[in-house]
């Protein structure tokens, strides 16, 4: 069967959940998935929705979501020993000196992410999930890429694990490596395609126990060298959900759970505009049987006189101010609730996000979101961290880790603060026992060099040639003391030279000594 034919079997299932998200999309942003794949030439202008809570709401709880999950100024994981894989030659120091390198890979990962465009992509990803639900991520060499509902299909098993995904992009001919065209060209119109440039490339990704294949094929032919494959463990397809039910393949979004409030505040939204318009359209009316003609009365300019009575003239009102007052209350209510689901009162603007604000933002999202985090670490979270260390060993930028002594964690939710809650635990223990046993606990009982190797990994700093060992405070201090003591002496001298034992009158030694 071919990639095509797999796709189109494939999108019956689809079909629901795709209109689902393109009715949520018109009321939030309708650019994110339109309608029908009708991504020809020829499409309609887009119909901007009536309100604005929809978007605002989409893009606020997109970007706190972005925040939580990787955060600019943190680390969202960490590397750490499984104890119980070391041996007895693993001592402290040795484990000391593995966290230092750990937290050197970890700033090396996370150098690379600030400096793709990873983030950008990461936050259109969380769009999708908040409007459709579904999202599908491919981690390629060139970077992230992202590929909406209507552009790919997915199978799973009873588990939800991935089982086959097929996507379709259209791209130019030039752009489509070992390209042949049909015999037939009249087959392509007959499929469909307007564009004698452009073509579809279906990309079918199947499971093949402990691996992902892939490969792409066009006008049913599988292009040659496009075959690739990775392991499950370490795939670059990333299909995203935001809510899950048993059985479905596909996720829910948050749109969809107050589409009804949206649809609402849409109606009235519309509803206030043009009532409004009507309102401020003034009609002027003149008496059947009055001298003033309404063409003089229409020509009359401002401060002019014309022959006639007023009391032929009236103004038309409509009386409707009660029936928007109504529905301005009512709106007020539909806005309260939609920035509450979409957690859009309590945005702080500030210059610079601290540990503090992270962590706030992710007690919130937990607390309205319920275990969404659970499973975006899950789906997205761990695959991700799992094909970067992948690649980034393969490409030497950072040193083979052995498997089974080094697990990543990940760190989101609540504790998503990497590894500065280490920097505060370590600091209220050490306060802790200064409290309870006196300040010269510390220096009796705490090894200091351990202390400073600690805070250096827990805030990913490389202590090469920054910090001295203890053998260097050792000697250091050992000559210090030396040159101390050597300035005693110095100052000492003079009183020595007054010494009786100094004395030639004194100490008959001294005395019978040859003159130097």
């Amino acid at each position: 069967m071919t990639a095509k034919s797999r796709y189109d079997n494939l999108s019956s299932d689809r079909s629901q959940f795709l209109t689902e998200a393109e009715d949520a999309t018109k009321l939030t942003l309708p650019y994110l998935i339109r309608g029908h794949e009708d991504y020809s030439k020829g499409m309609k202008q887009l119909k901007t929705p009536w309100q604005s809570v929809g978007a605002k709401g989409v893009v606020a709880l997109a970007s706190k979501l972005s925040l939580s999950l990787v955060p600019p100024q943190t680390s969202f994981f960490k590397l750490q020993l499984d104890e119980s894989q070391l041996g007895e030659n693993f001592g402290p120091e040795i484990k000391s000196e593995l966290d230092l390198s750990f937290a050197k890979i970890e700033r090396t990962i996370l150098d690379a992410i600030a400096a793709s465009d990873d983030r950008v992509v990461i936050h259109q990803a969380l769009q999708h999930l908040v409007v459709g639900g579904n999202a599908l991520i491919f981690m390629g060499k060139a970077g992230l890429k992202l590929f909406p509902l209507n552009r790919y299909v997915i199978e799973r098993d009873g588990n939800g694990e991935v089982i086959e995904i097929v996507t379709k992009e259209r791209i130019n001919k030039d752009l489509v490596p070992n390209y042949e065209p049909p015999k037939n060209e009249y087959q392509d119109v007959v499929d469909g395609e307007e564009d004698e440039n452009e073509v579809d490339v279906y990309t079918h990704v199947r499971r093949d126990n402990n691996r992902f294949m892939w490969h792409q094929e066009v006008n049913n032919k599988r292009l040659k060298g496009s075959e690739s494959k990775a392991p499950v463990d370490a795939t670059p397809w990333l299909p995203l959900r935001f809510n899950t039910v048993d059985g479905e393949a596909y996720g829910r979004g948050r749109v969809g759970q107050f589409i009804g409030d949206l649809k609402s505040l849409e109606a009235l939204s519309q509803a206030i505009v043009e009532g409004s318009a009507a309102a401020a359209k003034v009609v002027f009316t003149v008496s059947p049987s009055s001298t003033t003609k309404p063409q003089t009365l229409a020509a009359a300019g401002n401060g002019a006189i014309v022959q006639g009575r007023p009391d032929d003239i009236g103004v038309i009102q409509v009386g409707k101010t009660a029936d928007f007052a109504t529905a301005l209350q009512h709106m007020q209510t539909l806005e309260k609730r939609l920035n509450e689901a979409f957690l859009i009162l309590s945005v702080r603007q500030s210059e610079r996000t601290t540990a503090e604000e992270v962590r706030m933002t992710q007690m919130e999202l937990e607390q309205q979101l319920g275990g969404l985090f659970g499973l975006l670490t899950v789906e997205f979270l761990v695959p991700y961290l799992n094909r970067k260390l992948s690649v980034f060993q393969k490409t030497g930028e950072i040193p083979r880790i052995p498997k089974g002594m080094v697990k990543p964690i990940i760190v989101a939710g609540i504790n998503s603060l990497g590894r500065g809650q280490d920097v505060q635990a370590l600091g209220q223990f050490l306060q802790t026992i200064a409290q309870t046993m006196g300040p010269e606990a510390i220096a009796t009982y705490i090894n200091p060099e351990e202390v400073v190797k600690r805070l250096a990994a827990a805030q990913g700093i490389d202590v090469l040639n920054l910090v001295k060992s203890m053998q260097e405070v050792n000697e250091e201090q050992q000559q210090a003391g030396a040159q101390q003591a050597e300035m005693e002496a110095i100052k000492q001298t003079p009183n020595l030279m007054k010494a009786p034992m100094m004395d030639p009158t004194k100490n008959p030694n001294i005395a019978n000594q040859p003159p130097q």
